[in-house]
């Protein structure tokens, strides 16, 4: 938090001149912090006002209350809090005769249009920004800029510089602004190994008017009379990881068992004992309404199943994520990979050689090099399986540590399969849906190791997803 509010004055100073009054917008949220130590740092040269949205009792973290407290300490910087919808004129009286606004409501934890009173201060600063001509610089990200979608969610602050920490953010280029990223010291491993820091964006609170459906619907095409239990997995695995609602599409002889499995399961029958080309037009229906397609779990390797997905990959939008699992993967070993940058795959090293037929060596440098290029050559993200994970889109390369060999047991694929799915539907990138995926489901695994040993089951793994967010949040939160 220090390094990034030092970084954003530090911009202020070199690409200004002739300023005189700043501006500060801070709200509860770590992006608040910054804006917080922001302030600070541009008060040693400028006339500095702090304007807090909300109540400050409710700011999240313990960094950004210090913060807080020290900017309330200072007699250097004038400070405005607006609490209510009736405080908001204060904005015009401390925005007239401001030259910079810092812009710190929101960073990248939201998703969806901003409500309530930072909404209203948004719209505020934007309509009074066309009155006064005052420059923004947004912190981050631009607040009301939805990270997980990539693009503005229909009520966003305009500004004329973002200055982002880090690494580009997904879709901030779109906006055509002019964008400065900053390094605020992350270390060499926290670049190409997952960890809980990855999940900032993921661990956060929800709009107590959300809908049902807002976090992830998923359609998952799977299952077959030999294989029952694993699409029922992978939806559970979907809800124990945040998504609203999983719908199972699968032969009429098994849906009464899978829904055996869950009364939160939904299972969509089809006639006959397996997936073939007649279904894909219902299938495309269905995937009509669904965030993220999953294609595999149980589906089994019939070879009118296989022409079938095929088909329907290469029919179903071009915008539609999709995840390709199992047995799945064997149609793309047969028919070919359709370019979709979309699409997920998740072999294991014998279905990575099946597909591109070259066995990843073990040599972890040289599997980066290899799932890389494969990625690349084929316009798809692939998360190549093995007791460390290697994930790649084609430009980057990400490893995962995290597991251990109790997850040899079958159905914990289905598991990482649905776990990705949910993540993926609350609209992140194929990269991050995929390495987040592969670190929260091994956690889980490593969770009811500790409990179960080599004796832990798929099942096992689901129940503890809950628990491995929880610790991922306490560490973001530096509670541990």
């Amino acid at each position: 938090m220090e390094n990034a509010g030092k970084s954003v004055a530090d911009v202020i100073f070199d690409e200004y001149s002739n300023v005189e009054r700043i501006v500060c917008i801070c709200s509860r949220t770590n992006n608040g912090g910054d804006g917080l130590v922001a302030a600070r740092h541009l008060s040693y040269k400028y006339g500095v006002t702090v304007v807090f949205i909300g109540n400050p009792d409710n700011i999240k973290t313990a960094e950004a209350k210090k913060n807080w407290e020290i900017i309330r300490n200072l007699r250097t910087i004038k400070i405005s809090i607006v609490k209510t919808t009736e405080d908001l004129s204060l904005l015009d009286d401390v925005l007239r005769d401001a030259d910079i606004v810092v812009d710190a409501i929101f960073g990248v934890g939201i998703r969806g249009r901003p409500r309530g009173l930072e909404g209203e201060a948004i719209s505020r600063i934007n309509m009074l920004r066309k009155k006064y001509g005052f420059k923004i610089v947004s912190v981050d990200v631009p607040s009301g800029f939805d990270a997980y979608r990539g693009e503005s969610s229909g009520l966003m602050i305009d500004p004329d510089i973002i200055v982002t920490f880090h690494d580009m953010k997904y879709g901030l280029e779109k906006l055509r602004k002019k964008i400065i990223i900053k390094s605020i010291g992350i270390p060499r491993d926290a670049e190409i190994f997952v960890g809980p820091g990855d999940f900032l964006e993921f661990i956060k609170e929800r709009e107590p008017w959300s809908h049902k459906g807002d976090f992830g619907r998923i359609l998952i095409i799977g299952g077959s009379k030999h294989y029952t239990g694993a699409p029922a997995l992978s939806a559970l695995a979907a809800l124990r990881t945040g998504a609203d609602l999983t719908v199972i599409y699968a032969p009429e002889t098994i849906v009464s068992s899978i829904r055996s499995f869950s009364p939160n399961i939904i299972a969509e029958p089809y006639p006959g004992e397996f997936f073939e080309s007649k279904l894909i037009d219902n299938a495309l229906k269905l995937s009509e309404r669904a965030d993220v397609v999953v294609l595999g779990p149980g589906i089994g390797a019939h070879e009118e199943t296989l022409k079938a997905i095929h088909e329907f990959i290469t029919k179903i939008s071009a915008e539609k994520k999709v995840i390709i699992d199992a047995d799945a993967l064997k149609s793309l070993a047969l028919y070919g990979i359709p370019k979709n940058e979309n699409i997920i795959i998740t072999p294991h090293a014998g279905e990575f050689k099946l597909i591109f037929g070259e066995a990843p060596p073990r040599d972890l440098q040289m599997r980066g090099e290899i799932t890389r290029k494969y990625a690349e050559k084929n316009n798809i993200t692939i998360l190549l399986k093995g007791h460390i994970d290697v994930i790649s889109d084609g430009d980057k390369v990400l490893f995962n540590k995290t597991g251990n060999p109790g997850m040899t047991v079958g159905g914990t694929g289905d598991v990482l399969t649905g776990i990705i799915a949910a993540i993926y539907a609350h609209g992140f990138s194929p990269l991050k849906s995929a390495a987040m995926g592969a670190f929260l489901c091994g956690f889980a695994g490593d969770l009811a190791f500790e409990k179960f040993g080599y004796g832990l089951t798929a099942t096992d793994v689901i129940d503890h997803i809950p628990y491995a967010i929880k610790e991922i949040e306490k560490v973001i939160r530096g509670e541990r």
